[in-house]
């Protein structure tokens, strides 16, 4: 059950996380590309579809800590430091992608498509820009401990 559980488990996060850190990380250069263009429609169509991305797939992921859980469980390592350390990596990162990116991507939209021409939406740019790189910096380590598990006994 353990194989099935890890498989699940990395199922989920290459499919569900990766498509939330590339469309995060697209985004604000799209968003500095429709702001730089406004008549341009496929920019916004662009800019929308990667904030939808983001939201879905976000959504998705809770998949990833749940078959994570199982599969902790199954190897009987739920209280090991490395898992401890992934865990709240891995809520820090979900917390930033709910509580500030989405919100950021969602207002410098509605920034874009009121047609504001104000500094906010360059800002906002270089904010989420930030955001994003932490948050996949977050995940990297979070994928890092998954693959070293500092004191394995299983010697990988």
């Amino acid at each position: 059950m353990t194989k099935f559980f890890l498989s699940l488990h990395v199922l989920a996060a290459v499919l569900a996380i990766g498509p939330v850190t590339v469309a995060a990380s697209m985004f604000p250069k799209a968003l500095r590309t429709a702001h730089g263009s406004p008549g341009d429609g496929d920019a916004r169509s662009n800019l929308r579809l990667l904030h939808r991305v983001c939201r879905v797939y976000g959504a998705v992921g809770i998949a990833v800590p749940v078959f994570g859980f199982a599969t902790a469980g199954s190897l009987g390592v739920l209280g090991s430091a490395w898992l401890i350390t992934s865990i709240l990596l891995t809520a820090a990162a979900a917390g930033l992608l709910v509580l500030r990116i989405l919100p950021g991507q969602d207002s410098a939209l509605t920034a874009l498509l009121a047609d504001d021409t104000t500094a906010a939406v360059p800002a906002a740019a270089a904010r989420l820009a930030m955001l994003t790189g932490v948050f996949n910096l977050l995940w990297a380590t979070v994928t890092v401990l998954m693959i070293v598990r500092p004191g394995s006994t299983t010697g990988a």
